[in-house]
């Protein structure tokens, strides 16, 4: 089938298969589908798409010179879905451990600000030191429902996500969504308000999604209804923080919009720049916060 959309005349260029915006005259020389630069590798005979190198066709030492590469310039990995089932596991297996422990193991693991906790017999929170709060209370789960809904929204959303940017982006992107949902939660929410949960992360990939889409020219219209929705649920079901989901978003957004906008001459100083900036906005959000309650 011809890959090119609807209304295009018969004369024009193909258009890539993997990047449908994209014209070429180039065809992988095993399936003989679209290839544009980007995605081509090199063979010993013309060029191969992805699928093909992937399939263990063989490309010898060219294909290692020259690997195929995500939108953000990640190599395209065989299993395009691994950081996402590693998140997922990691949060199973906090949860299992909740089961086991109990509200104790909670309670040295939640987000919290500034508190007496009666069970442990001491001030405990972020801002008397206990930063780790931050990253454990994105993985961690107390009721059934809680944890069901956030991996359905890991598997589902990540898996459009992580084989766009390829696996160390995405992770980077996991870790900033999540770092800040929980900084933007430390500083809305009362200091002995307990947060937990990996909705920060969800949401960061939410906003993923959304820079992908426009990126890709796709059409926004379900993507903007699905935010829409996921933001109407945050606001007006009880007992979610609102904070960890629009400080996710946010975080996703501009993390993932410095990863696939960089320009590939400068494409690495650029996305760790945007990266640091996300992190250094948390950091001083955290840091702001612990200075006002100490």
């Amino acid at each position: 089938m011809d890959p090119r959309p609807s209304g295009t005349p018969h004369a024009g260029l193909p258009h890539c298969y993997r990047h449908p915006e994209t014209e070429t005259g180039i065809r992988c020389t095993r399936c003989e589908k679209p290839i544009c630069p980007q995605c081509m590798v090199s063979a010993s005979v013309g060029f191969q798409c992805p699928d093909c190198v992937r399939s263990g066709s063989g490309t010898g030492h060219a294909a290692d010179a020259n690997q195929p590469r995500t939108l953000a310039g990640g190599r395209v990995a065989a299993d395009d879905r691994l950081v996402t089932k590693i998140l997922i596991g990691i949060n199973l297996a906090v949860y299992l451990a909740v089961l086991v422990f109990g509200d104790r193991f909670v309670d040295e693991l939640v987000l919290i600000g500034y508190a007496y906790n009666p069970f442990l017999g001491e001030v405990v929170g972020v801002a008397d030191g206990e930063w780790y709060r931050l990253l454990t209370s994105t993985v961690l789960h107390q009721e059934v429902w809680h944890i069901l809904f956030n991996v359905i929204g890991l598997w589902v959303i990540g898996g459009i996500v992580e084989p766009e940017l390829g696996r160390v982006r995405y992770a980077a992107l996991c870790l900033l969504s999540g770092l800040s949902g929980s900084a933007l939660a430390y500083l809305v929410a009362a200091p002995n308000q307990p947060s937990l949960g990996a909705s920060g992360i969800v949401y960061g990939l939410i906003g993923a999604w959304v820079v992908l889409a426009r990126r890709r020219r796709h059409d926004m219209r379900p993507v903007v209804l699905f935010v829409a929705l996921s933001l109407l649920m945050t606001f007006t079901r009880p007992g979610i923080s609102w904070e960890a989901h629009v400080g996710g978003l946010v975080g996703g957004i501009l993390v993932t919009y410095g990863l696939v906008h960089a320009p590939r001459a400068r494409r690495d100083l650029v996305q760790y720049a945007a990266c640091g900036a996300v992190l250094l906005i948390d950091l001083g959000i955290v840091f702001a916060r612990s200075a006002s309650l100490t």
